[in-house]
């Protein structure tokens, strides 16, 4: 098994959950393929996404866009409690009106190098008001008599916490953590990656290019990150590849304009890390 792997399947618009682990526990790194938010409630956690680092505080909010690696990391033996919304990218987007982007909350957090933003308590306490309302719904859902219209409150509620979220990310008294990793090459390197990966890349060539030597370079991504170079440059490329062919790109022209040299190569990687072969839908 490589050091992360995607987890979890969305084939509804949302998923919500609300979970407590009371042991610690050891989370592996891992990415998705829908986006995920998180509103943390309790625990001593430290959570980690694309080589940042952020220490949470109750009511922190986790924004994770899809494809991005990530895994949170118990201190202490404390209970870690959360509420996770899985989003479809395709939901998302279909809820903007042109004017009104409900993606906005996730690309201006990207924009802020960081993927934890502390809103204002008048939003912490209408958020956390939504989500125990969406949890009663879901729950009556589940009963043998539902609520009249229980699926439509629900959507309506998800979309009542998007809006909130998004005029959140507006607000001046909303703080975005900063990236608590001692180590900000790290970062650099990352942001080079992501800049480069149609380029022929390797190690020797990322060392060269930060002026550091090629133990080096490999001991600080796998401590920094939890993974190595090379197995992150893939999952990357692959990643950036199916954004393209579900854009339209030829199969043949994504596997190349994703830094892929050989077709072959691309197609069993492809098959391997998403179960299908690559293909318009």
């Amino acid at each position: 098994m490589s050091e992360y792997e995607k987890t979890g399947y969305l084939k509804e618009d949302f998923r919500y959950f609300h979970i407590s682990t009371q042991n610690q526990l050891d989370f592996s790194y891992h990415y998705h393929d829908f986006h995920k938010i998180l509103f943390f409630l309790k625990g001593d956690i430290t959570y980690h996404v694309e080589g940042r680092s952020f220490d949470l505080l109750p009511q922190d909010l986790v924004l994770i866009p899809s494809g991005e690696i990530h895994r949170p990391v118990s201190r202490s033996s404390e209970t870690y409690e959360r509420i996770i919304l899985y989003l479809s990218p395709d939901y998302l987007t279909s809820l903007s009106d042109g004017e009104a982007a409900l993606t906005f909350c996730l690309e201006f957090a990207r924009k802020q190098s960081s993927n934890v933003i502390r809103v204002p308590s008048v939003y912490r306490s209408r958020i956390s008001a939504i989500f125990s309302q969406l949890e009663k719904e879901i729950l009556a859902g589940q009963a043998e008599r539902k609520p009249f219209a229980g699926n439509l409150y629900q959507h309506i509620l998800v979309q009542e916490f998007l809006i909130l979220l998004n005029r959140a990310s507006l607000n001046r008294q909303s703080i975005y953590l900063q990236n608590s990793c001692e180590n900000e090459k790290i970062l650099q390197i990352l942001d080079y990656i992501a800049g480069h990966l149609s380029e022929p890349l390797c190690i020797d060539r990322i060392a060269e290019e930060f002026f550091i030597s090629r133990y080096h370079l490999m001991h600080l991504f796998k401590e920094s990150t939890g993974y190595t170079v090379g197995n992150y440059i893939t999952i990357k490329r692959l990643l950036y590849a199916r954004s393209l062919i579900q854009k339209g790109t030829p199969v043949t022209q994504a596997c190349y304009l994703s830094g892929f040299q050989n077709y072959s190569t691309f197609s069993r990687a492809y098959k391997k890390h998403f179960h299908t072969t690559a293909r318009l839908d």
